[in-house]
Parts: structure tokens; C-alpha cells; sequence
């Protein structure tokens, strides 16, 4: 009978090029992220893991989230930027966490197949950290089937092979497909209150902003809630480059942003992610 192989042994040895871009405001994280895409689809950068965080704090909102799910004047009330990310899903607020995201040509057997099947590769990396962190995470299930109708925040449910710490949603991945390269980033919220997302969305009915609340009391997570200690972001970063490696047979060697993806990506900042035309589009 034949053993199923580690998912180390999946992938032949390859070397990543390793980011650590420290915390910058939202429009710039996103055009970062972009940025790189762009240099990789050009055969001027090599596969790159990004880890990132985010100042001032930040809602997201989905490459197709309809604008209205922000409350604008509360976020502004609450010293809050407002960004669109190139990438699907719902509402995240960024604050006290730390942000992956990977960006790989299509081809690449790590990212290679359909969003489900790369996403499922990639969580394999996400779970070795964890892991090293001291948590037994799992991932959700395929075709996860909620109750009701999703509400405007991400992390009020977890999606096909995200990561879940006892059933609640410890890591919110999204992912986008262009110019034959693969970008996923996602968040993994590292201490306080998971439930302040909810003071910045918009709301119809009274009541509404408190069931935001209680729904994501009970479907969300941080990881010092799930370790009952507090995570500094450095280590994090460290444990999470390991289990990349360990998972995905990289050897991930630390470097900088190129000259010409640090151009452009000031470029889209100005033009994209800073600009309302971009943000109120929908």
C-alpha cells in the first residue's frame, strides 16, 4: 500500500524571494501587492511571499463589494482609511494583524489548477505556521453552507479551505488571476477585539450593527484569543515564513522591493488605490 506524500514532498526545491514591508496605509499596501504581479508577469521578478501590516488601521472592502457597506463618516470618525482590493470577498477591517500574499505565475505547482485547488495548496502552508505557534488549525470544508444570508464582513464565515481554530475563522484569504500570475493575500488577525469591524460598516435597521457583533463573537477569532497569549507580529512572521517553507519545499531568501515595482507601485497608489473613481465604483 502506498503512503500518501507530505505536501513538502509534492514540490521540487525552489527559491522565493521573501518581503517583510513593515506597515504602510492601505492604498499602498494594495498597489505594493499589485506592484509585484505586474514585475512577476514580466519576467522581472521571481515569486515573491509578502508579509505586511497596515497604518492606519483600514476597512477593505471586496473587488466587488457594493461601496455603500462602509459607513464612511464612522471610519472617518474613527481615523480610518476606506480601500477596494483587487481581490473578491467582503468587508475586512486591518488592524493589530498581519497580512500575507503570495504572488506566483499561474504555472507555478504551488499556485497551478483552479482558485479551490491552489487556495487548499497555500492553507498547507498557513496551517505549518500555526502550527509552529502552537495551534491545531483546521481547514473549512469544501462548499461550506452557512445560514442566511452573508453579511458585509469577511470574517463572519469562513470560505472553502480557510482557516478555522474550533470551528471559528482565525485567517481570511482572497485571491486574484492576471497576466497568468497568481496574487492571494491574506489576514490573520493577532489580538483585539475581532468585533470592531462592525463600528464601521453601514447599517439599515436599528439593532443591525449589534447583530454584526454576535454574529462575528461567534464565527471570528484572533490568534491571542485562540493561544490565550499575545503574538508580536515579528514572530508571526517568522513562524509563518517556516511553515511556507516547510510546506511548500521553498527556500525563501529575504529582499526588497525592486526599484521599478517600488515606481509603480506609487504609480497605482495615485492613480488606483488612493483614487475615488477606484474605491466608489460599485
Amino acid at each position: 500500500m502506498s503512503q500518501r506524500r507530505s505536501p513538502r514532498e509534492a514540490y521540487e526545491p525552489a527559491t522565493w524571494r521573501l518581503l517583510n514591508t513593515g506597515a504602510q496605509d492601505g492604498p499602498t499596501n494594495m498597489a505594493i501587492d499589485e506592484a509585484i504581479l505586474e514585475a512577476i508577469a514580466a519576467g522581472e521578478s521571481q515569486p515573491t511571499l509578502r508579509f505586511y501590516g497596515w497604518q492606519p488601521a483600514c476597512l477593505s472592502l471586496g473587488f466587488a463589494q457594493p461601496w455603500d457597506d462602509a459607513d464612511l463618516d464612522r471610519c472617518a470618525q474613527l481615523g480610518w482609511d476606506v480601500v477596494r482590493r483587487p481581490t473578491g470577498g467582503r468587508a475586512i477591517l486591518h488592524i493589530d494583524e498581519l497580512t500575507y500574499s503570495v504572488c506566483a505565475p499561474e504555472s507555478n505547482p504551488r499556485v497551478h489548477g483552479g482558485v479551490l485547488e491552489s487556495y487548499q495548496r497555500l492553507s498547507e502552508a498557513l496551517l505549518a505556521g500555526l502550527r509552529l505557534m502552537g495551534l491545531d488549525p483546521a481547514k473549512a470544508k469544501p462548499y461550506y453552507e452557512d445560514r442566511g444570508e452573508p453579511g458585509p464582513a469577511c470574517f463572519d464565515g469562513p470560505s472553502n479551505y480557510e482557516i478555522t481554530i474550533g470551528q471559528r475563522k482565525l485567517v481570511g484569504s482572497a485571491q486574484m488571476r492576471r497576466k497568468g500570475v497568481v496574487l492571494q493575500h491574506g489576514t490573520l488577525p493577532l489580538h483585539g477585539d475581532i468585533t470592531r469591524i462592525a463600528q464601521g460598516l453601514a447599517v439599515d435597521m436599528p439593532g443591525q450593527r449589534l447583530a454584526i457583533v454576535n454574529r462575528l463573537q461567534y464565527r471570528a477569532t484572533t490568534l491571542e484569543a485562540s493561544l490565550a497569549r499575545q503574538v508580536a507580529f515579528d514572530e508571526a512572521a517568522e513562524l509563518l515564513r517556516q511553515g511556507f517553507a516547510t510546506a511548500l519545499n521553498l527556500t525563501l531568501e529575504t529582499g526588497t522591493l525592486t526599484p521599478a515595482e517600488t515606481n509603480r507601485a506609487a504609480a497605482l497608489r495615485a492613480e488606483k488605490y488612493a483614487n475615488e473613481s477606484w474605491t466608489t465604483r460599485l
